[in-house]
């Protein structure tokens, strides 16, 4: 028989039998763990074992799993909670030291051992109830909205669209009518520019026009002499 530890190692041992019947105990899905206790296979155990830890406040794990020689297949398995054993702080290879993140096990002792009998179904030969720390049960469960609450809540965000959308055509209408305010007066404030510009123009023409009895200017006949009048 071998024995596999779920981290990678591996041993051999020799598979053995006991005698005896099996003791059933008979009670609802929440009941304690006890042995002698019946399963249909090993992840029916583990079903159960982890809906105990979570009602109780504790995580389980597969410690480690018997497998038979003849053809592999498991012959018996042991539950445990997840701060079962101890880490090391720290590992070497060769000369570089590795750093392992915080350890959460404790050396916690509970656990649920089942094993296969010969007729296919699995029983609980050995269970620790005790732990060696605090149990913490959760109430972080979130229970399920039901199709009322979803309907109501798909209402809810319909009715907020609608009233940002009805916001957004206002702020929109009111955006195009400044628009249009900035256009026409951009328009008035060009025409009068212009207006002003041909003013200025046409009163320049006339100062530059001779007026009434005055002579013009006799033209210097030598450019590069000052001009004596």
């Amino acid at each position: 028989m071998e024995l596999e530890f779920h981290g990678g190692e591996t041993v051999v041992a020799t598979e053995s039998s006991a005698g005896g019947d099996s003791i059933v105990c008979e009670g609802d899905a929440n009941q304690e763990p006890c042995e002698g206790m019946v399963f249909d296979s090993p992840d029916a155990a583990k079903a159960f074992y982890d809906e105990y830890a979570r009602r109780i406040g504790f995580v389980t794990r597969i410690v480690s799993s018997r497998r038979s020689e003849r053809d592999g297949s498991i012959i018996s398995r042991r539950l445990a909670c997840n701060k079962e054993g101890f880490n090391l702080n720290s590992r070497k290879i060769g000369r570089v030291r590795i750093r392992n993140r915080e350890s959460k096990r404790e050396g916690c002792m509970a656990m649920l051992l089942v094993k296969r009998e010969k007729v296919g179904k699995w029983i609980v030969t050995k269970f620790v109830k005790d732990h060696s720390h605090p149990l913490v049960i959760s109430t972080g469960v979130k229970e399920r909205p039901t199709p009322d609450e979803k309907d109501k809540r798909i209402q809810e965000l319909s009715s907020e669209l609608n009233r940002a959308n009805r916001r957004l055509a206002a702020c929109r209408e009111q955006l195009q009518t400044f628009m249009k305010l900035v256009e026409d007066h951009t328009q008035r404030l060009s025409g009068t520019v212009n207006e002003v510009v041909q003013n200025i123009r046409e009163i320049e023409s006339e100062d530059q026009k001779p007026q009434v009895g005055e002579v013009p200017p006799f033209p210097n006949p030598y450019p590069n002499q000052p001009f004596q009048s």
